[in-house]
């Protein structure tokens, strides 16, 4: 048993936290409002700016772990991320905590074929470069000797409940019968992520000395189109498949003016028009953990939506 530290409480924070105090290690989670969508047994909760390291510093005071779970605003992750990533890697360099920290595949870029955590990261939007720049300041101090560090990389999520490209508002639209409006071509593949599976990995990663100093893919299932997705979904709840259609390019311009999060994402919206596909096999190779299987995902998006 230790003492364990979740920094954010969205899905990934939720579960790993779970995961820990079902194992039965003192959990510590850590918001800037000491809440979360739902009440975890066992998990003391902690309403502090992860950004000011002394506070953090003092949460996380005897920690073996420190797990980056947050999960800033979309459209401040520039002015939000440096501060708190910075936080986080003193906390743990001071007080001898591994850093875990959960990630995605924004740093590779837009790239040729299937994305492995030894592809060069050459990103190409400003998040990109705002998670690549994090994770090499973490590899940095590691290779000195500094700070124990890992990193897990997830494609987008898919689950009831979390922010991604199709989300609730997709899936209460497509059980509906409605049109489901997509980013970019609705018939490119594209790899999907479990939380749930953040979490499990996250949690192995920070525990075992093979994962330190690197990064780590998310088990995920065999890629699927967006169109591929709601017509399997809706199938999963015995019902016609939705029509998916694209959002052209200048109408998401013209959404952006008046909704930040829309006009942040147009930097990122090249992951949808061509193929966008995570490669996992060192991690399942070197842990032995799969994805959930595509089906329990997609029954577990459908039983949150009894009434669409």
């Amino acid at each position: 048993m230790g003492k364990h530290v979740v920094v954010g409480a969205g899905p990934v924070g939720s579960a790993t936290a779970r995961l820990l105090a079902e194992r039965g290690e003192e959990v510590v989670v850590v918001t800037r409002t000491g809440a979360s969508a739902a009440p975890l047994e066992g998990v003391r909760r902690l309403q502090l700016d992860a950004s000011d390291p002394q506070a953090l510093g003092s949460a996380a005071e005897g920690a073996a772990v420190l797990y980056n779970c947050a999960n800033p605003p979309y459209h401040r992750w520039p002015e939000v991320w440096p501060p708190l990533a910075a936080s986080l890697l003193a906390t743990a360099e001071h007080g001898g905590a591994v850093l875990a920290t959960v990630s995605n595949l924004y740093g590779y870029g837009a790239v040729d074929g299937p994305m492995s955590p030894d592809t060069p990261l050459r990103p190409v939007s400003t998040k990109g470069e705002v998670r690549a720049t994090m994770w090499r300041d973490a590899l940095a101090a590691h290779q000195a000797g500094r700070v124990r560090v890992t990193e897990v990389r997830g494609s987008d999520y898919l689950a009831a409940n979390a922010v991604g490209a199709l989300d609730d508002r997709a899936f209460s639209r497509a059980l509906a019968g409605r049109t489901v409006q997509v980013l970019g071509d609705p018939d490119a593949p594209h790899s999907w992520t479990d939380p749930q599976d953040v979490a499990r990995l996250l949690a192995t990663v920070a525990a075992d000395e093979r994962a330190w100093g690197r990064a780590w893919h998310v088990p995920s299932n065999a890629p699927r189109s967006q169109r591929q997705v709601v017509a399997e979904l809706c199938a999963a709840a015995g019902r016609p498949a939705a029509k998916v259609t694209g959002i052209p390019r200048p109408v998401l311009v013209l959404l952006g003016l008046a909704d930040p999060t829309i006009r942040a994402a147009r930097e990122t919206a090249y992951q949808f028009e061509r193929p966008f596909v995570l490669d996992d096999s060192a991690t399942r190779e070197t842990f032995g953990l799969a994805p959930t299987p595509w089906e329990e995902m997609l029954a577990g998006i459908v039983a949150a939506y009894p009434n669409a």
